[in-house]
């Protein structure tokens, strides 16, 4: 049972008064301390905090290792690590708020800039270019100028809609040729399975799925023309030394990943918590190519979204190199790994 506290019946009204102010100034520090986990500030013993949204995709495995392993307090930072469905998804949550960094595709990160968003580009964590267009055999798709007036479902605002203007400019064709249907990743299979749709294109983690799901009906055409990138970017609230402790982390993550790829990719798995199949991980993850940098390459590429982005879906913002080059950060992965940084 809590005690109640009785005032001293000789305690005078000014020294009541200074107890009082000592009080509630001693409770306003406790409340205010307990407040500062989240956000930028530090953790407990002096250590920063950071918060970081991922997603299940290959291209952030070095997130995946680093949680797996404990390197973020190895490197001196208390890190929590939330998973969301998509880079999109992780995006969203930097620009609400929810994480200081995130580990997103190249085009959400573009058109976020267009859009006036606050963000930084701190690091190209891993390129990807083994893209496929899933069809059915019944569609006859056997070519990318064949999709010219037929319904292709994919997941919009993702970099998978990015690789598919591309398989359809192979072609000669755009968007306008073709309805696109728009589809959760997780969707497309079933999709293609009922026939809403005569073709798809999808995150790799799917191509297994819909080749089990359609059998003998399965078709898929090979793409190599987008090199997608997995980029780290920060919100408003992370700060130089938060970004810069995880991205030391990261880079060992990258490191154990060269020097022990197996176990990497054990630790990926034990990662998603299911959401990823042994298989898709063990055939998939050597076709990512990592190592944090921060390259003339990708201004180019950030360019050429930008333009299509802009082209394509009426966004405002100038798709202007310079203008995108300042949303590059460059500090922390300088700091960290200098030779990295070949960009200006």
């Amino acid at each position: 049972m809590p005690r109640t506290l009785r005032t001293p019946r000789t305690l005078r009204p000014r020294a009541l008064a200074t107890l009082l102010t000592a009080v509630l100034l001693g409770a306003l520090t406790s409340a205010c301390a307990a407040g500062s986990g989240g956000g930028s500030g530090s953790a407990a013993g002096g250590r920063p905090a950071g918060s970081l949204a991922a997603s299940d995709y290959l291209g952030g495995a070095p997130v995946h290792v680093a949680e797996e392993r404990g390197l973020w307090s190895a490197e001196g930072i208390d890190a929590t690590v939330t998973t969301q469905p998509t880079g999109r998804d992780a995006l969203n949550a930097v620009l609400g708020g929810q994480a200081q960094l995130g580990v997103v595709g190249d085009l959400p990160a573009v058109t976020a800039a267009l859009g006036g968003r606050e963000l930084r580009i701190v690091a190209d964590l891993s390129r990807f270019d083994d893209w496929r267009l899933l069809t059915r055999t019944d569609r006859q798709i056997t070519g990318f100028a064949a999709l010219k007036g037929r319904k292709v479902g994919v997941p919009q605002g993702t970099n998978v809609e990015y690789a598919l203007s591309r398989m359809l400019a192979s072609a000669q064709l755009t968007a306008a040729d073709v309805t696109v249907v728009n589809l959760a990743p997780n969707q497309v299979t079933s999709a293609l399975a009922r026939g809403d749709v005569d073709a798809g294109v999808t995150f790799p983690s799917f191509y297994d799925a819909a080749r089990t799901a359609l059998g003998d009906r399965y078709a898929e055409l090979p793409f190599t023309g987008y090199t997608a990138r997995t980029l780290l970017v920060a919100g408003p609230a992370a700060t130089e030394e938060t970004v810069t402790a995880v991205l030391r982390a990261l880079l060992k993550a990258q490191r154990e990943i060269a020097a022990a790829p197996a176990a990497a990719r054990k630790a990926v798995l034990a990662q998603s918590k299911g959401a990823l199949q042994a298989g898709y991980v063990d055939a998939f993850q050597p076709r990512y190519g990592y190592g944090a940098t921060l390259s003339p390459e990708l201004l180019t590429q950030l360019e050429q979204e930008a333009a299509w982005a802009k082209a394509a879906q009426g966004l405002p913002g100038s798709a202007d190199r310079a203008a995108l080059l300042g949303h590059l950060n460059p500090a922390p992965l300088t700091a960290v790994d200098p030779a990295a940084v070949t960009v200006h």
